[in-house]
């Protein structure tokens, strides 16, 4: 077989990522930044298509790369309805539901649409690989004490579904036949169960489920935060923001960066190490909640994310999870290897494409 050319596309909010691999070796991988008072002349997300698609077009003349030589294009996933893991074609429902927005705006609504436009035009399939509506939760997982919520999946699929897969084969296994708990550490935190291949429950990581995170405040008592939205001293958007952006380690010490936090530490800064431990504390007890899920039957305990890079941290959740499986550490999320392997399981026969409906 002739190796494939992947060209892979990640947009983010003031930068698009874009990379190309041969065979799932990097050819090369760079980051586009784009001023934000160029973004900000745009009414909505979706509007910034053709400035960013150009960019992309740009960079790729630049690299000497044709789009004439790529065997398929692959995007980050957007806020799509919810869907079931896997690699899927990018269809005409798809960027109709990315453009409408219905389910949130974000720049990673563009991957597919990007994607779509210039697949189509070479004539080349285009994907986009577990994207972060990724729902395998159990009717059980779903419920909740009012019947007007119903808990929700979203969560870092993509770099969960990748580390889980590579921990299983670390294990000489396949992915359907292990048990995994894999924790993902980074601006926001999310703890799923993963059985045989499904993940079954997580918490979700955008709604205020779970750890609090550097920049969300997590699980909080109800009645309390009830009390504090009717105080009359914020509004709905400021709420918002407290929970989500500006909750967690941010709010108590003023930055969302763990490595400040260690700073601080250095210094003799006690609130800061009570914060941080209370962050790996909360942690643990969700990888905790999960083998629960999983009846205690668990083959490894996986954490990842940026967050993992720090040993002192990875090593406080460990000490109080290990008793459950091994713990294994894969820091930092390469999302972009993780998109081009989707890519790659389809062209390879590996999987079989899915259909988004």
């Amino acid at each position: 077989m002739v190796l494939p050319l992947i060209l892979v596309i990640n947009p983010g909010s003031t930068s698009t990522k874009v990379a190309v691999f041969k065979d799932l070796e990097s050819v090369f991988t760079e980051t586009l930044r784009h001023d934000t008072k160029d973004l900000n002349s745009y009414k909505t997300i979706i509007d910034q298509f053709e400035f960013r698609t150009q960019a992309i077009l740009n960079m790729l003349k630049e690299k000497g790369i044709s789009l004439s030589e790529i065997d398929a294009i692959v995007g980050r996933g957007g806020l799509l309805k919810p869907i079931k893991s896997g690699t899927y074609i990018v269809n005409d429902k798809m960027v109709e539901d990315l453009r409408k927005a219905e389910r949130g705006e974000h720049a990673s609504n563009l991957g597919a649409i990007i994607a779509y436009i210039l697949a189509k035009e070479y004539n080349i399939p285009a994907y986009i690989v577990d994207p972060v509506v990724v729902d395998e939760l159990e009717d059980v997982a779903r419920i909740t004490g009012m019947p007007e919520i119903e808990k929700s999946s979203i969560f870092h699929a993509l770099n969960q579904k990748a580390i889980a897969r590579h921990l299983a084969a670390d294990l000489n296994k396949k992915y359907e036949e292990v048990n995994l708990i894999i924790a993902h550490l980074g601006g926001g935190i999310s703890v799923g169960a993963h059985k045989h291949g499904r993940v079954i429950d997580v918490n979700d990581a955008l709604n205020g489920e779970g750890p609090f995170s550097p920049e969300r405040a997590g699980g909080l008592p109800v009645l309390d935060l009830v009390k504090l939205c009717y105080s009359g001293k914020y509004t709905y958007q400021e709420m918002k923001k407290k929970l989500i952006g500006q909750g967690g380690i941010v709010a108590h010490l003023g930055t969302n960066d763990v490595r400040e936090v260690y700073k601080m530490i250095e210094k003799g800064d006690k609130k800061a190490e009570l914060i941080l431990d209370a962050m790996a504390y909360q942690t643990a007890k969700e990888i905790g909640a999960m083998a629960v899920v999983l009846k205690g039957h668990v083959d490894a305990v996986g954490i990842t994310g940026g967050i993992a890079y720090n040993e002192d941290f990875v090593k406080r959740i460990s000490e109080r999870v290990k008793f459950i499986a091994p713990v294994y550490v894969y820091p930092g999320e390469d999302e972009m290897l993780a998109l081009a392997q989707g890519a790659y399981r389809v062209l390879s026969g590996e999987e079989k494409a899915k259909m988004y409906s």
